[in-house]
């Protein structure tokens, strides 16, 4: 291949996470609200007769679809399906950083803000138990719990332990997966959800 031609691909090349065609995408919003003079955040507990994670608690969002042309087009669409609420009830709608989980997600994350009050809101429950909401203030006073999950790697029964050093005896690198946790009142916020308030929180902070 002529050198030229790789020059001038490689100037015009966007960097991107490497094997990211094969990850799955999600988009999430983290809703505020105004309750009781002042910043709640409210959150959505997964239907019960969902196939997956029932009973959950979460962000509205979803995967993203080809017909959304951006990524915050998503996480809006779900939350108006979600909440039954108009577009006009959604405001300021800012992206947050992403996060690229070890299963094989790209989760994109987004604030914004709703309109109205949290018990006005009707929401789907063919994919919403119920909706509840916590201060904001809850979540800059107190640090999660935070517990680890520890991921080993398994090679499968044909791996070629032949072509690399070392063959059975190779040192692969494990990792620890830290999981957060919140408790209020009832409820328990944990996994992904947990993850993506906690970065939001602190990068708060920055503005205090």
């Amino acid at each position: 291949m002529d050198s030229k031609k790789i020059i001038e691909h490689m100037k015009n090349h966007k960097p991107s996470i490497l094997g990211n065609q094969a990850f799955k995408e999600f988009s999430v919003l983290i809703p505020l609200i105004e309750k009781e003079d002042e910043l709640h955040v409210l959150f959505e507990v997964r239907s019960l007769q969902m196939r997956r994670q029932p009973g959950e608690i979460c962000f509205p969002g979803g995967k993203v679809d080809p017909k959304d042309q951006k990524v915050e087009d998503t996480a809006i669409r779900e939350t108006m399906e979600e909440l039954r609420v108009t577009r006009a009830s959604i405001t300021n709608v800012y992206p947050f950083d992403y996060m690229v989980s070890p299963f094989g997600t790209i989760v994109f994350t987004f604030a914004g803000f709703l309109n109205g009050e949290a018990s006005e809101l009707n929401p789907n429950p063919d994919e919403v138990e119920e909706v509840f909401t916590v201060p904001l203030s809850f979540f800059k006073e107190n640090h999660p719990e935070i517990h680890h999950v520890n991921f080993n790697v398994k090679p499968d029964d044909t791996f070629p332990f032949d072509l690399i050093p070392n063959g059975r005896d190779y040192d692969w690198s494990a990792r620890a997966f830290e999981e957060y946790f919140y408790r209020y009142e009832d409820k328990v916020i944990w996994g992904m959800t947990a993850r993506i308030l906690y970065h939001f929180v602190e990068k708060l902070k920055e503005i205090d």
